[in-house]
């Protein structure tokens, strides 16, 4: 971090799209670390054309990046002037996969290239990025283009990111990169890898390295990570088990109480100790939203916090503004829940599923949409017994999913989170049959903050007003 400012509070990445550009900006600007969500940016730039780019935002962006030409392969594939009808279905966008096709590394560039880039514009405050361990494929490609547009912070959780250290360093050294996948019944090793010099040749620019900040439940796995230099981290994000979106199984046998959603102990949470003894910074998530719980993160020897459900809820927010002022209502009446799910997810980690009317938390709703699996960005690779590597999600139609070796039981309760949480930023998918995609919102189980703020705010509240509120007892130099 040497000649970075450093943060006391890291902003969430949050769903697709939630922690969207203009949020991550605002906190920025005031100071903080705002984060992109880098989940899936790739089909949020195809959409958001399709859509007709409202404020031309989009399309400004990618007027910086350094290769027009690979910028008007994009444009002229999705951009529609004045946005397609609404009950028109999105163009597809091609899935990544271990081997991508390369239109799929142009977009998926592209797209992380163009949020950062207006997340960092008109301002010279510090901008992630989030992705998913659990995402790998998508990665390689993703990673290049959020540091081709200066991304100063990248962040990864839902599995164990150790080579995520080496990845960002080749690129920065724009070396070819890549990592290795996880791939169910494999007998050999199978990497996704990027040439940043094939992709943008004469217009690579020079590229920075990151700052990197591994997010983790347990002071183990910071330690496994920080004893071996080659995996090594820059810093910590420690998340307890009631931070919003995935979080990290119970360890042992899985236990579930009276409402179905797992049981935590406290050999799942971090020693904090330990973590100070480690040596490198950490920031504490997982109902750390109030000023008191950052001052008692910095009092743990902590460098600060990382909040998400106050800025899913604020202004600036990708949620769309008919979801997001129910989700106040509920919040203000105190009637607002969250459910630890754990079968929600394909990735079979545990996530958090605020219950609202009129989306995919309601068992009616989830009954009735068809299954499906277009997006892709969560399903798994395995091998075939020829070799080859198939590709399947516990989402999708049931007896695709079996045919292609998964288990019967695996599929129980899955949601597809992808076109969900696509919905959730008005970018979901109407199908040719009629039916929309509905939305899946994911919070934190600690509403303690939002409800406070939403009690000062009635109307709703910013992101420099959840910036100020989290800092009331902290002086910042």
């Amino acid at each position: 971090m040497d000649g970075q400012r450093t943060p006391v509070v890291i902003q969430g990445g949050m769903g697709v799209n939630v922690s969207a550009w203009p949020l991550a900006r605002a906190v920025s600007r005031r100071g903080q670390l705002g984060v992109v969500s880098g989940t899936a940016l790739d089909a949020v730039l195809a959409r958001g054309l399709q859509d007709g780019d409202p404020g031309g935002h989009l399309r400004r962006a990618l007027a910086a990046f350094p290769d027009q030409e690979m910028v008007e392969r994009a444009l002229s594939r999705y951009f529609i002037e004045g946005g397609r009808g609404a009950t028109t279905p999105y163009r597809p966008n091609p899935t990544l996969t271990i081997t991508p096709s390369r239109g799929a590394v142009e977009l998926s560039v592209l797209g992380n290239f163009a949020h950062v880039w207006l997340a960092k514009e008109g301002h010279d405050g510090i901008v992630g990025i989030n992705y998913l361990e659990k995402v790998q494929m998508a990665t390689p490609s993703a990673a290049l283009g959020a540091m081709v547009a200066g991304v100063d912070y990248v962040l990864m959780g839902a599995g164990i990111p150790r080579e995520i250290p080496q990845l960002l360093t080749d690129l920065a050294a724009a070396r070819p990169a890549g990592l290795s996948i996880d791939v169910q019944d494999s007998t050999r090793t199978h990497r996704s890898s990027i040439d940043p010099i094939d992709v943008l040749g004469a217009h690579l620019p020079v590229l920075t390295r990151p700052t990197f900040l591994a997010i983790i439940s347990l002071h183990s796995l910071a330690g496994y990570l920080h004893r071996d230099e080659s995996i090594r981290p820059d810093g910590f994000v420690v998340e307890g088990p009631v931070a919003g979106g995935h979080s990290a199984p119970p360890r042992g046998k899985l236990t579930l109480d009276g409402d179905g959603q797992p049981v935590y102990a406290d050999r799942d949470l971090a020693n904090l100790s330990a973590m100070v003894k480690i040596g490198l910074p950490f920031w504490l998530a997982g109902a750390y939203g109030t000023p008191e719980r950052v001052a008692d993160a910095l009092a743990a020897g902590a460098t600060g916090v990382q909040v998400g459900t106050i800025f899913a809820l604020c202004d600036e927010s990708g949620i769309t503004e008919d979801l997001r002022r129910q989700t106040l209502v509920e919040l203000a009446a105190g009637t607002l829940s969250v459910r630890n799910d754990p079968s929600a997810s394909p990735t079979g980690f545990p996530f958090k599923v605020a219950s609202l009317p009129g989306t995919l938390s309601e068992p009616d709703e989830y009954a009735a949409r068809p299954r499906l699996c277009d997006l892709s960005y969560l399903r798994e690779p395995f091998e075939r017994a020829d070799g080859s590597v198939g590709y399947r999600c516990a989402a999708e139609p049931v007896d695709a999913y079996v045919r292609k070796g998964g288990s019967l039981e695996a599929t129980v309760g899955r949601k597809c989170l992808c076109n969900a949480l696509m919905a959730d930023v008005g970018l979901g998918q109407h199908r040719r049959d009629g039916y929309a995609e509905l939305p899946a919102v994911t919070l934190g189980q600690d509403l303690e903050g939002a409800r406070r703020l939403v009690a000062e705010h009635p109307d709703g509240w910013t992101a420099t007003d959840a910036v100020d509120f989290l800092l009331a007892h902290v002086t910042v130099a």
